[in-house]
């Protein structure tokens, strides 16, 4: 037993960690509970932790140097800068409560662990002494004011768009990216001129959102997906409803979420939640449980302003001349003076780039800059709901991210809500900047009670997958919530599966959550069935692929086949054979690498697939595939020997967890990184379009993928599974630091257990928290 005196305990606080390292709290008031919560995630992850809130709050360079400067500009021009009080009120009643405790248990932990520094006592993690400083206190309202943490929709695709309609015209925009729903026709609004919007428009934008340290970082939308589902009791094996969760985020070590339960009179839940906040967003309280994933709401637009030839920093809006806002600030630099830096925003928010010589300036209008939307903290609404009503009531506070939320509740109601704040946009739709002139403002949000929702659906089960789920007669011109959702693939297999059967359990969630089925290769895979070829590579091609069934086993050569294939060959190919037309032969690479999506992204095929359905009015679709797919078949050759019976697709495609210590250090001109910066490599199966999701960078190590995921059986509630990679905790001292790792790589999940006596008995290690002796 380890025991702690915590200053700000009105009594002791027990934390019992099971063997698979999930900590659950037990306390006499929901005060005591919160501030344990944050005493116990700073003993977890206090470097994660610390590192979040510099980041956030552009802190950077205060501890390593003026190279971060310009990150620690970009994020302070994305705070929540508003009135306070408004922002606590949002949320509901006890939100400030709770992040006051949480943030005293933070810097009680961060007090031992500064006072331990050179001590031995073990109590400051070891990321500290190898970067050279020292935890820092937090403030409650940081929890609050940091945003760049979030997920954000469609700034990105809203530039790029703009920039293909610029330079290439609507043609090859719709062989870029698909939109939805299909008939969607883009309108360049009145008065915006494309062509001065810089190429670099999002530079200050990307600093602001993607973190400096991320190797190969790509930026994240499209990566961020999920899937949720709901059965009710007439679908699964016991009478119960089952609910099952799995979020694809970034693959992070140490883990992005963390498991835990908190339990004190009036609320007893259990589930993941961010570290670095109060609270549960995804688990079970006993009474409801409830799951969420991406619901892609459009909450960002780029105004684009004509400036004042005399001021720079005064833009027209309606009749006159507007003057921006200037807040100027120091930034804190290591080994330097501070620099002062000024931040300038109009009335829709944070200027990102001024261009004096054409007369313009930019900047971004975000919904998650508005009061009650900092990323997850709404979950301390819901979290507690002891009903489905009480939970889809909660639920209206809910601001950012847009979420599916599927619930389910021991009676048998399951049910299905999106969330989020949607902008009212009249007569426009957000899919391209806008100019700032006045002419296209947002008029307020759309109400709970204009976007749809499921309850008890006839089918017994409902899930969700980020794709466009509105229903068909739903006014996408009068109400839009988005045009950029997700490719459908992913959803189609959980429906594919959950409406094969009515008798589902827990394990067999978990394995539709580890499914690997590529409906884009089973679409793709019969066009080869006709063909015949000479050509030995081609020959070898077609003989591995036509037996194959379309499933990505990390043991399968042909899997590894055909994502080099479809991704690195025939993609371009068909892309350039569709730009022939629209774009003349001097601008056809130029236009393809426009068009090429990131290979460190999910790998959307909707195009690609559209391409290769349409009829082959030139007679060269045959001669495309089999030269293609004796290209791949030679590339593989090349990454994996020339006997393609040693090959599979986890030797390509594999987990490879890294450290943000490891690029920090190499900034520092530390070359070796301690051994704890990087995990061995693991073989894993599935891509971007399975629902075991498993997104690759360009030398296939895994990007995102569900590293938590949830399976809860609502009633048995200690016969729910659970799995968090590599491991509960954030100390490489630990030995729950990644003892999870090769068991999630190899598809498996924990017992997430909930009674008291299920948790007394996976007890293996206890800690009891103590108010401070007089």
């Amino acid at each position: 037993m380890t025991r702690f005196e915590v200053p700000g305990l009105a009594e002791p606080v027990e934390i019992l960690v099971d063997r698979w390292g999930v900590p659950h709290l037990y306390a006499a008031s929901r005060t005591d509970l919160f501030l344990a919560q944050g005493f116990n995630a700073a003993r977890e992850r206090l470097f994660q932790l610390d590192l979040w809130r510099r980041r956030g709050l552009g802190l950077l360079s205060e501890v390593f140097g003026e190279r971060y400067v310009e990150h620690d500009r970009a994020a302070r021009l994305f705070l929540y800068r508003g009135d306070m009080a408004e922002e606590w009120a949002a949320y509901g009643p006890g939100t400030e409560e709770m992040a006051r405790s949480f943030v005293a248990g933070i810097n009680a932990y961060v007090a031992l662990a500064r006072d331990d520094a050179g001590s031995g006592a073990g109590l400051l993690p070891p990321e500290f002494t190898a970067l050279g400083h020292a935890p820092a206190y937090w403030h409650h309202s940081d929890l609050a004011r940091i945003r760049t943490h979030g997920l954000f929709y469609n700034l990105r695709d809203e530039v790029a768009r703009a920039r293909t309609l610029r330079d290439f015209g609507p043609e090859v925009e719709g062989l870029r990216k698909a939109r939805g729903p299909e008939g969607h026709e883009l309108r360049v609004p009145e008065g915006l001129d494309l062509d001065v919007i810089p190429d670099d428009v999002l530079r200050v934008y990307d600093l602001a959102t993607t973190a400096p340290w991320a190797l190969q970082a790509p930026p994240r939308q499209g990566l961020d997906g999920s899937n949720n589902w709901v059965l009710a009791p007439s679908r699964t094996a016991t009478g119960r409803p089952l609910l099952a969760n799995d979020p694809h985020r970034a693959i992070t070590l140490p883990a992005l979420r963390y498991l835990a339960h908190l339990s004190a009179p009036g609320l007893d839940v259990i589930g993941a939640g961010e570290p670095a906040l109060p609270g549960i967003s995804i688990g079970h309280n006993g009474r409801i449980a409830f799951g969420l994933t991406i619901f892609p709401i459009d909450q960002e637009d780029l105004y684009v302003y004509r400036t004042c030839p005399r001021d720079p920093h005064r833009y027209a809006y309606r009749d006159g001349w507007e003057p921006m806002t200037c807040v100027t600030e120091e930034i804190p630099v290591k080994d330097a003076e501070p620099v002062r830096t000024r931040l300038w925003f109009t009335r829709h928010g944070p200027v990102i780039r001024e261009c004096p010589d054409k007369q313009a300036a930019f900047a971004v209008r975000a919904a998650w800059l508005g009061p009650g939307m900092a990323p997850y903290l709404g979950s301390a609404s819901y979290m507690g709901a002891e009903s489905p009503d009480a939970f889809t009531a909660a639920m209206r506070r809910w601001g950012a991210p847009g979420e599916n939320q599927v619930y389910a509740a021991p009676d048998g109601t399951i049910g299905w809500l999106p969330a989020g704040r949607v902008p009212r946009r009249r007569g426009w739709d957000g899919t391209l900047p806008v100019p700032g002139d006045g002419r296209y403002e947002w008029d307020g949000f759309l109400t709970a009670d204009e976007l749809p929702s499921v309850r008890d659906p006839a089918e017994g089960w409902f899930a969700t997958a980020n794709q466009l789920n509105l229903p068909p007669d739903y006014p996408h011109a009068e109400r839009p919530v988005t045009h950029d959702w997700y490719a459908p693939f992913r959803h189609r297999r959980c429906a594919q599966a959950l409406a094969a059967r009515d008798d589902w359990s827990a394990q067999d969630c978990v394995r539709l959550q580890t499914d690997y089925v590529s409906l884009p290769a089973r679409q793709v895979l019969p066009l080869l069935a006709e063909l015949e070829s000479t050509d030995p590579r081609e020959r070898t091609g077609l003989g591995l692929l036509r037996g194959w069934d379309g499933t990505l086993r990390a043991d399968s050569a042909a899997a590894a086949l055909f994502e080099v294939w479809f991704r690195r060959h025939l993609r371009p190919a068909l892309l350039r054979r569709a730009l022939r037309g629209p774009v003349p032969a001097a601008r056809l690479e130029e236009a393809l690498a426009r068009v090429l999506p990131m290979e460190s992204d999910s790998g959307d095929p909707r195009v690609e697939l559209r391409l290769l359905s349409a009829p082959d009015r030139d007679g060269e679709r045959r001669g495309l595939l089999l030269r293609s797919l004796g290209a791949a078949v030679a590339a593989v050759e090349e990454l994996l020997g020339a006997d393609p019976d040693s090959w599979s697709w986890g030797a390509l495609h594999r987990a490879d967890p890294r450290h943000p210590v490891a690029p920090l250090l190499a900034h520092q001109g530390v070359s070796e990184a301690p051994d704890w910066c990087a995990l061995a490599p693991l073989p894993r199966g599935g891509s971007g379009d399975t629902v075991g999701a498993a997104a690759y960078l360009p030398d296939f190590r895994q990007n995102a993928g569900a590293s938590f995921r949830m399976v809860v059986d609502v009633g048995a509630w200690d016969n729910s599974l659970a799995m968090n990679s590599p491991g509960q905790s954030g100390d490489p001292r630990s030995p729950h630091y990644a003892d999870l790792y090769e068991a999630w790589a190899a598809d498996g999940a924990f017992p997430l257990v909930y009674s008291r006596s299920r948790v007394e008995q996976e007890t293996a290690h206890r800690l009891v928290l103590e108010p401070q002796a007089d």
